[in-house]
């Protein structure tokens, strides 16, 4: 077998292979996934190099945006290269266990997702899971990131809205990944984590409904 069919077929998902491997399989990739998304590169930077939690400046939020906002480009970058790391080794090892057109690396991205938003070695407060969505999507199919990215730069520059953008962006992954996958376990889980990112921007939604949203704009607003 060639490693890019390995990836596709897994190592536990064979043909007549017992039910109760397969969920054993799935298991393992939710768990392992969970572990490393619960590796939040945030806090990791901000305590070691600024001697700070990120948790508590800024909008309290463990994520990449925030480390921009704070503590500058070289903590954002850092923030962005761990969780590209984790949301990469997730998606990876879960397709090498069950494979990839079965859904393993959709349950191991949920569930990175979960670990990102409440990371198990820093009391449950993490970030929003944004950028985690977005890199382990890439990692399981390329031409899906690219759609759903296309979203995300349409609505953002019709609105200079970030946190619309990324709604809308995760209202539609699971419509436009059910065009190119059809195991119902991939579906499934895209669904859910587009709900838990518009759940993690219920305050947003909120200050949206109210006009109170700030806008972003990329260089000097007209």
């Amino acid at each position: 077998m060639g490693f890019f069919e390995l990836l596709d077929k897994g190592l536990i998902l064979r043909e007549g292979t017992d039910v109760r491997w397969l969920f054993a399989g799935y298991l393992l990739c939710a768990v392992v996934a969970y572990l490393l998304g619960s590796v939040n590169t945030a806090v990791i930077v901000s305590k070691l190099v600024y001697k700070q939690d990120v948790r508590d400046l800024g909008s309290k939020n463990a994520g990449m945006t925030n480390m921009f906002r704070v503590f500058g480009k070289k903590a954002g970058i850092l923030t962005l290269i761990g969780d590209s790391l984790k949301s990469f080794l997730s998606v990876f090892i879960a397709a090498l266990i069950v494979g990839r057109i079965y859904g393993g690396p959709a349950i191991a991205g949920f569930f990175c997702v979960t670990g990102h938003v409440f990371p198990l070695y820093y009391g449950f407060r993490g970030g929003k899971g944004v950028l985690v969505s977005a890199i382990t999507i890439l990692f399981i199919n390329p031409i899906v990131f690219l759609a759903v990215m296309g979203v995300f730069a349409l609505m953002f520059f019709a609105t200079h809205y970030v946190s619309l953008a990324s709604i809308t962006a995760a209202a539609l992954y699971p419509l436009i990944n059910s065009a190119y996958s059809k195991w119902i376990v991939d579906v499934v889980f895209s669904l859910g984590m587009a709900v838990f990112v518009i759940i993690m921007h219920k305050d947003n939604i909120r200050r949206l409904m109210d006009g109170n949203e700030t806008k972003t704009y990329l260089g000097k607003k007209k």
